[in-house]
């Protein structure tokens, strides 16, 4: 039986921007590993968590590409991935996005180059999806992206000295300015799926590619993700309302019964809509492994 492994990045402290500085992600980290530990059967061999100066992209990169060789090579069938940083944009070079713009999400050693930045220091969706893309069809990929996807600002609700702060930082002022530039950016959007033709052979049947990738996100394409203030200490509100009700439920709720339970504790106090990307039939069950 092949086995499982699961990487959590949580950072609060980026090298070269101490104005980025966040306050739950860590706890975010924290707290997804031992969820998965506590209740969704997890081994501490089996995990892995990485935090602020941990969290370089060469690291993140180098354990998820690990990751997926395990998978190619038949030792792993369940992969999860979760990251809890701030958000940004980059220039879409490969023609994938309408306004031009991809997402990215933000390690620990962001930096610039040329007012535009630095691709070796950026994590694109584009990036995360051509790795993704060589998972066997057969291998489970469940994502959790605490992150801002735009920026149109937080309009959450107030916590007085503790307010919310969105998770997202703006591009640098040279990012869009040349079409050509020679960065690229990811989508985490789910391969299409191949309808077979009456009388299709075994092999035109074969699942396609990503059918068991299974993507949560924090908000809508064009929210933002707040770092908040819960009983003392701070998480974002997606994973802190993810790990809330998992435990109280004790995972007896499907994956869109446990969204669906997300987003009605939310409603009232953060305008954000958690999401949740897959096939409906891994959506309709429990998260198990």
């Amino acid at each position: 039986m092949a086995g499982k492994k699961a990487l959590f990045v949580g950072i609060n402290k980026f090298a070269n921007y101490a104005q980025f500085t966040l306050n739950g992600c860590v706890n975010d980290a924290r707290d997804m590993a031992a969820l998965y530990k506590d209740l969704l059967g997890f081994k501490t061999s089996e995990m892995t968590t990485l935090t602020d100066a941990q969290a370089t992209k060469t690291n993140i990169m180098a354990k998820l590409n690990e990751m997926v060789a395990d998978a190619k090579a038949g030792k792993l069938d369940c992969l999860v991935f979760s990251l809890s940083s701030h958000g940004t944009q980059m220039n879409d070079a490969s023609g994938d996005e309408p306004d031009g713009k991809d997402e990215a999400f933000v390690p620990h050693d962001i930096a610039e180059k040329n007012g535009t930045w630095d691709p070796e220091h950026i994590i694109s969706d584009d990036e995360l999806h051509d790795l993704f893309l060589q998972l066997p069809v057969n291998v489970l990929l469940e994502v959790y992206l605490d992150t801002c996807h735009s920026g149109t600002g937080l309009r959450g609700a107030e916590f007085g000295l503790h307010a919310p702060r969105a998770r997202y930082v703006a591009p640098p002022d040279h990012e869009f300015d040349q079409k050509a530039a020679r960065v690229r950016g990811f989508t985490l959007e789910r391969a299409p799926a191949v309808k077979a033709k009456a009388g299709a052979t075994d092999t035109e049947k074969r699942p396609v590619a990503g059918a068991h990738h299974i993507l949560w996100t924090g908000c809508k394409a064009s929210q933002t993700s707040a770092d908040a203030y819960f009983s003392g200490r701070y998480n974002g509100a997606f994973t802190y309302y993810f790990v809330k009700v998992m435990r109280d439920t004790q995972n007896k709720l499907s994956r869109k019964e446990v969204i669906k339970k997300m987003r009605a504790l939310m409603k009232n106090s953060f305008a954000q809509t958690p999401q949740l990307e897959g096939k409906a039939t891994n959506r309709g069950q429990a998260i198990t492994y």
